[in-house]
């Protein structure tokens, strides 16, 4: 692996998948009543024509008192340790003209899937059978049994992810994973690395490696996570109650110059939009940010929005950076 990058300041920690989405009542209704999710915030830009929905699984047990699209559930949003799945709901694509947003895994593809964990993958699906909804990949179908993909009502693919260790999370199921494809580990490793993420397992499986990297919040700082077999080290990321970045290298693409994956933001292929990460200053972050080389997609004075920015990653994906304790977006409170 490269040699390792200078850390990004201001403790960055990753709060988001970003992800756009057609109908709001049918994908908000799938996340929360089939997958667990809660909504936590929303941010509405009627001057823009889109809202942005924020959700997270919470711990077992736990109420969520606040009002999504609140001042107060801003400055929650914008200060928690753990990650949100946002859903990008551009105002009208619910009517039938609008042809639907591109879910990725089609040929150079990066975005792969989101997944949640569970204590059992057959009932898990079982459930979510019932309930009406349909599979790419059903537990006992084909090479990989005991695992599954289920269809979201964008046609995003959701990984069934079993736990480790049963009845260790009481949540019935938990926000576990965004996968991306990499070009090339050496680049990409060392730039999440800079972000404050933690390699918890790399696994090679002959054509294709597996990286499974964690944000610092995420991660117990005193452990040496290389330390584990590969075993013990799959057991522990399973087990883990939030969510990891599983980078998925297709070996030969490091040296296909011409190589490229799509993002997802490309014009006809929009579906996944970015992943966000917290820090403490957006300006000292992407000072050390623009020293890596790949440049902004939006610098931190560019654009309508002051404050954030969209830095790319070594494959192009969008990594957007926010202050910690957010900032004025300008969208319409509740």
């Amino acid at each position: 692996m490269a040699t390792s990058l200078t850390k990004v300041s201001g403790r960055p920690t990753w709060q988001q998948t970003m992800l756009r989405i057609r109908d709001p009542e049918k994908s908000i209704a799938f996340y929360t009543n089939l997958m667990g999710m809660t909504v936590i915030d929303t941010l509405d830009f009627p001057q823009w024509n889109f809202k942005l929905f924020f959700l997270a699984t919470l711990p077992g047990g736990e109420v969520y008192h606040l009002t999504p699209g609140t001042q107060a559930a801003h400055d929650y949003m914008w200060s928690i340790e753990g990650t949100a799945l946002e859903l990008t709901y551009n105002y009208g694509t619910e009517q039938p003209s609008f042809q639907g947003y591109h879910p990725g895994n089609q040929e150079k593809d990066g975005f792969g899937h989101v997944a949640f964990n569970t204590d059992d993958v057959y009932a898990a699906c079982a459930k979510l059978e019932a309930a009406g909804v349909t599979f790419k990949k059903k537990p006992d179908e084909g090479r990989m049994k005991g695992l599954a993909f289920a269809y979201d009502p964008d046609g995003y693919w959701v990984e069934i992810v079993k736990r480790g260790e049963p009845n260790k999370i009481p949540n019935y199921f938990n926000f576990s994973q965004t996968m991306l494809r990499i070009k090339d580990p050496v680049k990409s490793i060392p730039f999440y690395e800079a972000l404050g993420m933690v390699v918890l397992r790399h696994k090679n499986y002959g054509d294709f490696s597996n990286y499974f990297l964690a944000s610092s919040s995420n991660v117990d700082p005193s452990f040496d996570y290389s330390t584990l077999t590969d075993d013990d080290a799959k057991i522990k990321l399973s087990n883990m109650f939030g969510p990891v970045l599983e980078l998925t290298h297709n070996h030969g693409t490091e040296t296909d110059e011409g190589f490229k994956h799509y993002n997802g933001n490309e014009e006809g292929r929009q579906g996944f939009g970015h992943i966000g990460f917290l820090v403490d200053d957006v300006y000292a972050a992407c000072d050390d940010i623009r020293q890596m080389g790949y440049g902004f997609r939006k610098e931190p004075d560019g654009g309508s929005m002051k404050g954030l920015a969209f830095a790319y990653d070594p494959d192009g994906y969008s990594v957007e950076i926010i202050p910690r304790g957010g900032m004025d977006f300008g969208d319409k409170k509740v």
